[in-house]
């Protein structure tokens, strides 16, 4: 059996819902389970009506004729959204009412946009001859802590979901042959209040439903031909990646890449299920397939991403020379500011580290370091990242500085993972496109077709 994993401009309207069904009955006969997100804007118009109704005015308008539109354009009844709609009228006519929109109460309000785009597709597909049925997550076995916005999946969650759907993807005797259409990113806790799993959890419902049926493959189908060798809103020449390994995509995911967040991965991972990335407008394209390790030879880098605006901080304390705890001593005060590093560089008594602008209070983090060391802010940087086989990155920053020096591009900071899978380069931030199509340029070669030689 397959998880088949559609996201919400794969289902935005009834064109694209009629197409995913028919990619979905052509995969019939390996026992699919659909997981959809919310139908295109959804999730942002339910945001919208919740601020309307914080100010006093209740409204679904624009959800309310979505949903209803696109069952009228597919010949379906609008039974099975009517009780939903009402719902949710009662609960924005509350939160008019009480001015207030709880965490808990906004888990329960975008949970709204899952719920009616699987009925929508079970019933469509159901009308075409091709039998399903749709589930809250919660009625697989969905059921996570009460960590409202961003909740956590329990540990029996997986047990759960094979004494649910473990008959029908066996084909045991008896059992339904009804097509499941799940809801993704949604859960119940254990009090039955609805959560939402956070950044990607969609993807994470469908890639724990496969880990707990030992899937054959989990297929996440979105708006592009899968994991690609840079952006292509930034490399026009950018091609796909046919083979990726966990580690290569989860650092891709960390430094910019949006095709699969990392904690989407970690079920399949641990069963060593293979997540495909296929492209729901270009079904002809092959795609991409993410494994545990390749069964054969990869070439030496395999994509280029980066991350804007950042921030690099070098703080230098010549105190500490031949004393112990300067790391230490630096990374408590960042985890007392709760500010996230990026990458670091260093040395004795020094470390070179960059952080997101937006999320750091610079002063009050300046005072605090100031105490042990002297401090220079860097602001306006980005992280290039290059995904590739770190046991060749001589030759790979050989190729890379060469390259750079012809432009007189000057790199500020380098980093080597500890993954072995990405060396990272900090440069000014209007330069960071400069430098993807430089590099992607020199790696992959200007058309595409004629990279440069690593020796």
């Amino acid at each position: 059996m397959i998880v088949m994993k559609f996201g919400g401009s794969s289902v935005a309207n009834s064109e694209r819902i009629r197409h995913v069904a028919g990619i979905i009955q052509n995969f019939s006969d390996r026992k699919p389970v659909v997981v959809l997100s919310a139908m295109g804007d959804t999730t942002d118009d339910l945001l919208d009506a919740a601020d309307a109704a914080l100010s006093g005015k209740v409204t679904i308008d624009a959800i309310e004729k979505l949903h209803k539109d696109t069952s009228a354009a597919l010949g379906i009844p609008v039974d099975g959204i009517e009780k939903l709609l009402g719902e949710l009228r009662t609960l924005l006519t509350g939160v008019s009412m009480l001015r207030e929109l709880s965490p808990r109460s906004k888990d329960y309000l975008v949970s709204f946009g899952e719920r009616l785009s699987v009925r929508i597709m079970a019933a469509y597909l159901s009308s075409q001859g091709t039998p399903a049925v749709f589930y809250d997550a919660w009625d697989i076995g969905f059921f996570s802590d009460s960590n409202y916005t961003n909740a956590e999946l329990l540990p029996d969650v997986q047990e759960n979901i094979r004494a649910s759907l473990g008959p029908y993807a066996e084909g045991r005797a008896g059992a339904s042959t009804a097509i499941p259409v799940v809801t993704g990113f949604i859960a119940k806790d254990k009090n039955g209040f609805i959560t939402t799993l956070g950044r990607g959890g969609s993807d994470l419902t469908a890639t724990v439903i496969g880990s707990a049926l030992m899937a054959e493959e989990v297929q996440t189908w979105k708006d592009v031909n899968g994991i690609l060798t840079a952006d292509p809103r930034i490399v026009k020449t950018a091609q796909t990646v046919p083979v990726a390994t966990y580690d290569e995509v989860a650092e891709l995911a960390y430094f910019g890449s949006q095709v699969l967040h990392p904690r989407s991965m970690q079920p399949c991972i641990q069963t060593g299920t293979p997540v495909r990335v296929k492209n729901s407008y270009n079904i002809d394209a092959p795609g991409s397939i993410i494994v545990t390790e390749s069964e054969t030879e990869l070439p030496p880098v395999r994509s280029i991403t980066t991350k804007k605006n950042v921030t690099l901080i070098d703080i230098v304390s010549t105190r500490m020379l031949g004393q112990y705890g300067f790391l230490a001593k630096v990374f408590d005060i960042f985890a007392a500011h709760n500010i996230s590093v990026d990458v670091v560089a260093t040395s004795e008594v020094s470390v070179s580290l960059t952080v997101d602008s937006k999320k750091a209070d610079f002063s009050a983090l300046t005072k605090d370091l100031g105490k042990y060391a002297s401090i220079e802010i860097k602001k306006h940087k980005a992280i290039v990242t290059v995904i590739c086989d770190v046991s060749r990155s001589s030759s790979i920053l050989a190729v890379t500085f060469e390259a750079l020096a012809r432009e007189k591009i000057n790199i500020q900071m380098i980093s080597q993972g500890a993954s072995k899978v990405n060396i990272s380069l900090i440069c000014e931030s209007n330069e960071a496109e400069r430098v993807v199509r430089l590099l992607h340029d020199c790696y992959f070669g200007a058309d595409g077709k004629t990279p440069c030689s690593f020796s």
